[in-house]
């Protein structure tokens, strides 16, 4: 007997059966200072995108290249990203992700607005970059109520004009996407809680150190969000750009999703022109999280680079 448990006490400790693999990931929420203020970005979950049917280009063998040379497959892993700014007097959110809509893998953006040690009570405003369901549906909790009970929610009126307005007129294509709108947007207008404002006229501040700057084309009133403090500045994109991998290398690929592709390519082509000459910090809706990070200048496209991560 002693023998046989001399024998065992030497067996190597590899044939022992390994635990199971955990799963998950880490909390989505990145924290970065700028000038005095914090940025929080939030991620809402991730949607398998079938990129080379949506993306659109003359040259049909580019967005598989593209994809081949970062490493990627098809479909592509795509963050739904939403940013929370602290200017040290108002807490205000860009955009609020897709909600787990119709089944899809989002939804987390409360919970990771919690996790971040922020409650949805106390953000004030809400600014919109455009009325596609993923960067509104978060407005509603899973009850049909507002998720942000105390948010002014603010976006241009040229957007939810066309969003909120008569569907008989609209764009057969349009008309879901409109009715989801007006479903989403309806508990804050009866608790005079949406307001928006004309952008058309330039670049608006809407709360000291943020301003909204039009970029129509995406949708017809799809708005950036410039945030500065200090010396620091960080522009938020929404879905000026989708597929970084294939869109920082050709700007000049448009996708499905654009209403006006005629515009939205000039509008994508410029801000990528400023931020890679003044190298302030982006943040890009469907970038892979946290979407932060710089543009430089590479021949007729850009490099990405991600924000270096920090413990602030």
């Amino acid at each position: 007997m002693k023998r046989l448990f001399a024998a065992l006490l030497t067996l190597p400790l590899c044939a022992l059966a390994a635990p199971p693999m955990a799963g998950g990931q880490a909390p989505g929420w990145f924290r970065m200072k700028l000038g005095s203020f914090e940025v929080t970005a939030l991620n809402d979950g991730i949607f398998q995108l079938p990129v080379d049917k949506l993306l659109q280009t003359p040259d049909p063998k580019l967005i598989v290249q593209r994809l081949q040379e970062a490493y990627l497959g098809i479909p592509v892993a795509t963050s739904v990203n939403a940013y929370l700014v602290h200017t040290g007097e108002k807490l205000v959110l860009i955009d609020t992700g897709h909600a787990g809509q119709g089944g899809a893998p989002t939804g987390l953006l409360i919970k990771h607005l919690r996790d971040s040690g922020y409650q949805p009570e106390q953000v004030d405003e809400i600014y919109i970059t455009h009325f596609h369901g993923d960067h509104i549906n978060g407005l509603l909790g899973a009850d049909g109520k507002p998720a942000f009970p105390n948010a002014t929610v603010r976006a241009d009126q040229r957007e939810s004009g066309f969003w909120l307005g008569e569907e008989a007129s609209a764009p057969e294509g349009a008309r879901g996407s409109m009715k989801n709108a007006k479903r989403v947007l309806k508990p804050y207008q009866d608790a005079g809680r949406f307001k928006a404002f004309d952008g058309g006229a330039g670049p608006v501040e809407l709360v000291k150190g943020v301003r909204a700057l039009p970029t129509w084309g995406h949708t017809p009133g799809h708005t950036i969000y410039a945030v500065e403090s200090g010396s620091d500045k960080l522009m938020l994109w929404g879905d000026l750009m989708h597929v970084a991998a294939v869109q920082f290398r050709n700007p000049e690929v448009t996708i499905q999703f654009d209403s006006d592709p005629s515009k939205a390519g000039p509008q994508r082509i410029a801000q990528y022109q400023d931020a890679a000459k003044a190298g302030y910090y982006v943040g890009v809706a469907h970038v892979s999280f946290p979407g932060i990070g710089r543009l430089r200048a590479d021949g007729s496209g850009y490099d990405w680079i991600p924000v270096n991560y920090s413990r602030n």
